[in-house]
């Protein structure tokens, strides 16, 4: 017997109206349908052209004047070292490059003669540490010369997730992922025995939000709505350093990343001066409280402050990394001890590759020694604020500064607070520290940077 599709009974003067609206109606009831999916992902992949179009703001947007854009000249070593790019020339900061190799080159030496003894005699391979520095360094060059090729703009499209992964990497450290050293708990396990920090990826992420915000806002960055709602979105990311991550010292850098930025893009100078002003008092009146208040309390942030305030008074105890430090300068003179002779490095420096690492070099290189250092930095930032001041537009610009902003905040907090001008905050010296984490996303921020100069219109 043959089966029979029974259909419904249309009667005179229906449509078929009724029965499509029923359908509809089933409809609702239904699971998602391929073409919903479509069209979300076709509504992402708008919202994905509309940040390309915010990260491609011309210069003149954020700013009160409108100013002809700067077309910048080839560098002396570019001059020698000329790129071409489908017959156009094209630019690249070879300047830039070569005070990175120089700061990698220096910065291996120096960990290898701080670390070589207590590498020795705990781990029983003098080359302990230089050796993964060496290694991780290499590495995170080759992905420096990769990022330098990516066009910066995708970066801007994406600049929420990269933020919000940042802040999902902080959370896994509460994890049983999570590993502590040397008392805190700030790093993730990875298989091979290595380890990640995920605060170094949250200021990468800070700088490519933050200058993301500050182009989709536009003008509404000058008014106090928009200024405070960038300055939650940094303070959000710098509580989240803090609180996830017990790390004080990247917390700061977070937040400073931000107002340096807000500071930048705004045209008006006097309310900061009035900010900067004010919190200096608060600063100082919030300090000579803790002075009298805090002298027996239990925290060790508190107790760092009360040694800074009175490093004699704790020699022996909360001050005496930097005591140490200060007799290991003091000790080197003008031109040091030479390479290899520091005394302070045997024992006496707990963990001196890390934080503590310049007291070596100017007990090793003397005050000359700290002066090349300097010099390289000032060169690294110059170079930067160069590549800011003529990027072709306003987020080029703004990621060269936040870039800028980081290791400039970075290297004044390590020199102060290893020459006792802040309290022990456990800030490492760019390039040169021992740190493999560190060493990666500084390189492959100056991938970035690298990758905003190629897009820098030369002159002529």
């Amino acid at each position: 017997m043959k089966s029979r599709i029974v259909r419904p009974v249309r009667q005179h003067g229906q449509s078929g109206k009724k029965n499509r609206n029923s359908r509809a109606r089933l409809g609702e009831t239904q699971p998602m349908r391929t073409a919903e999916v479509r069209a979300g992902y076709a509504g992402y992949q708008k919202s994905l052209d509309r940040r390309r179009e915010i990260v491609n703001t011309p210069r003149t947007r954020a700013k009160s004047r409108t100013a002809k854009p700067v077309r910048a000249k080839r560098s002396w070593l570019g001059s020698i070292i000329s790129t071409k790019s489908m017959g156009a020339e094209q630019y690249f900061d070879f300047d830039l490059l070569l005070v990175v190799i120089f700061l990698l080159g220096f910065g291996l030496v120096m960990l290898y003669s701080t670390s070589a003894y207590e590498a020795e005699v705990e781990l029983g391979n003098d080359l302990y540490y230089f050796s993964r520095q060496a290694l991780i360094g290499v590495a995170g060059f080759i992905i420096m010369i990769f990022i330098s090729r990516i066009d910066y703009h995708v970066y801007g499209a994406f600049a929420m997730e990269i933020y919000v992964f940042a802040m999902f990497m902080m959370v896994l450290v509460k994890t049983p992922l999570g590993m502590t050293l040397n008392g805190a708990r700030r790093w993730i396990r990875l298989p091979g025995n290595l380890t990640l920090q995920p605060a170094e990826i949250t200021k990468i992420a800070v700088v490519l939000f933050i200058a993301y915000e500050l182009c989709r806002l536009g003008r509404k960055a000058y008014t106090m709505e928009g200024i405070i709602r960038v300055f939650v979105f940094g303070a959000i990311a710098s509580g989240g350093v803090l609180f996830l991550t017990d790390n004080l010292s990247t917390a700061i850098i977070v937040m400073g990343i931000t107002c340096i930025l807000i500071f930048v893009s705004h045209p008006k100078l006097k309310p900061f001066l009035f900010i900067i002003v004010a919190g200096i008092l608060v600063a100082v009146v919030g300090i000579a409280i803790l002075s009298v208040t805090a002298a027996n309390s239990d925290n060790f942030r508190l107790q760092r402050i009360i040694s800074w305030l009175n490093p004699e008074a704790t020699a022996d105890s909360g001050s005496y990394q930097v005591m140490q430090g200060l007799y290991a300068i003091g000790s080197g003179g003008l031109f040091g001890k030479g390479l290899g002779n520091s005394t302070q490095k045997l024992g006496v420096i707990p963990e001196a590759q890390n934080d503590m690492i310049l007291v070596v070099i100017c007990e090793e290189l003397g005050i000359f020694g700290a002066f090349i250092i300097l010099l390289l930095f000032g060169l690294l930032l110059y170079r930067l604020m160069f590549i800011a001041q003529n990027a072709p537009d306003l987020y080029g610009s703004l990621i060269a500064t936040g870039i800028f902003a980081h290791i400039a905040l970075q290297v004044i907090l390590n020199i102060a607070v290893v020459t006792g001008m802040l309290p022990t905050t456990g800030i490492t010296l760019p390039f040169i520290s021992y740190g493999g984490t560190a060493i990666v996303f500084l390189l492959a921020e100056m991938g970035i940077a690298l990758g905003i100069s190629r897009r820098i219109r030369l002159e002529g």
